[in-house]
């Protein structure tokens, strides 16, 4: 028996084991397929064996097995979902700043709606104690129907909740009160230009009572707050001691108001409305007696019956818009506070006392000198570098 290999077919087999095999040598590849093993290298001449038949070698694709790389790159569709999920946050990043600037102009426009409605009935009925109370009232009222229907979430509190929230509710009665007993007595400009000092409390307060040390851009931030607020007092045409003394009272109960809330409600799982809603029960039900104490049904009775007779039935109106715009405002600025950060709500705050003096000078043809302009506006750009030192 005789068997040929001829040069062609070892050339062909080193090839393909060249490019198949990873730089295997092809004396190597041929030594595992034929027996007994030839070294060709060193004898060059054997390139040829005889037998009887010949074999013809047509491919060497079953001798020679394809090894699989050991790293694959292969393209999958996830590799296209980063620029998605970029997209994505970039688009619910602008929604986010969409939903506060809607929350800051909603909170402003009812501020300006409820101070307007607020001294229209103030100067028809000059009973700041029960205006105080149906404005409670009003917002508890409407909160209560929206628990029952379902409407809004009703909060989960239980005895240790309402125990930290009756400090905040008592600085809170104390301020809305004094607020609107300044309202009743000065033009409501004057009242929100005392109240834009409301830092120069806060930095005292907590530097005095607590021992909170602040840095010195702070400090000098209150200047600027309290020589502003000083000269639109003294330069104030119809400047009245009660109204003064409301508004500053009303500044130092809601900055008492914040330092209790701050510490009382740490770890509380209830939604800024919600926050709100509870505080306006609890400061309706501190209120209700001591309003009924300073004023009292009688002289209500009387003053009702006065303002129907000169306003008429659209007075009545006004008492319900004024009641229902000062809930509505307040809760939208703690949905707002929601939000945002403590300094952006500050800013917020700042403007909204802009709006709040340019609207009622508008619509009351307050008369207002340019020295009481120019310390008013002194004082809220003092109020706008608090916040951002205190940043």
């Amino acid at each position: 028996m005789s068997f040929s290999i001829k040069q062609s077919a070892l050339a062909t087999c080193m090839d393909v084991s060249n490019s198949v095999v990873h730089k295997r040598s092809p004396s190597a590849i041929c030594r595992s397929f034929f027996s007994p093993s030839l070294d060709l290298q060193k004898n060059p001449k054997l390139t040829s064996l005889s037998v009887s038949k010949p074999l013809h070698i047509s491919s060497i694709e079953g001798f020679v097995k394809e090894k699989k790389p050991l790293i694959q790159c292969k393209a999958y569709e996830a590799d296209r979902s980063q620029p998605i999920e970029a997209a994505g946050e970039v688009k619910s990043e602008a929604a986010k700043r969409v939903k506060i600037g809607i929350y800051f102009a909603t909170w402003w426009a009812l501020n300006v709606v409820f101070n307007i409605y607020n001294k229209k009935v103030l100067n028809a009925y000059p009973y700041p104690w029960l205006t105080s109370t149906l404005s409670l009232a009003c917002g508890s009222l409407m909160m209560l129907i929206s628990w029952a229907t379902r409407i809004a979430e009703t909060p989960k509190t239980d005895f240790e909740f309402w125990k930290t929230l009756f400090p905040v509710a008592v600085a809170h009665t104390i301020g809305h009160v004094a607020a609107t007993v300044s309202m009743s007595k000065v033009a409501v400009s004057f009242t929100h230009i005392i109240k834009s000092g409301e830092p120069a409390f806060s930095v005292l307060v907590s530097r005095l009572l607590l021992g909170e040390a602040f840095p010195l851009s702070v400090y000098l931030s209150l200047v600027p707050i309290i020589g502003g607020c000083a000269l639109a007092a003294v330069t104030e045409l119809n400047f009245n001691m009660t109204g003064f003394m409301g508004a500053m009272i009303s500044n130092l109960a809601f900055v008492f108001r914040n330092i209790f809330s701050k510490k009382g409600m740490k770890g509380k799982s209830v939604s800024g409305m919600n926050y709100y809603a509870c505080l306006s029960l609890m400061s309706l039900l501190i209120l209700t007696p001591f309003a009924i104490a300073v004023e009292g049904p009688q002289m209500w009775a009387a003053g009702w019956e006065k303002a129907l007779s000169q306003i008429g039935p659209q007075f009545i109106w006004w008492v319900a818009a004024q009641s229902i715009f000062y809930h509505l405002y307040n809760q939208v600025s703690y949905m707002s506070l929601d939000e945002i950060s403590p300094l952006t709500f500050s800013v917020g705050n700042t403007m909204k006392r802009i709006s709040v003096i340019v609207s009622s000078i508008i619509i009351f043809h307050t008369p207002v000198q340019p020295i009481n302009a120019l310390g008013a506006a002194i004082a809220i750009l003092g109020t706008f570098l608090y916040s951002q030192a205190k940043a």
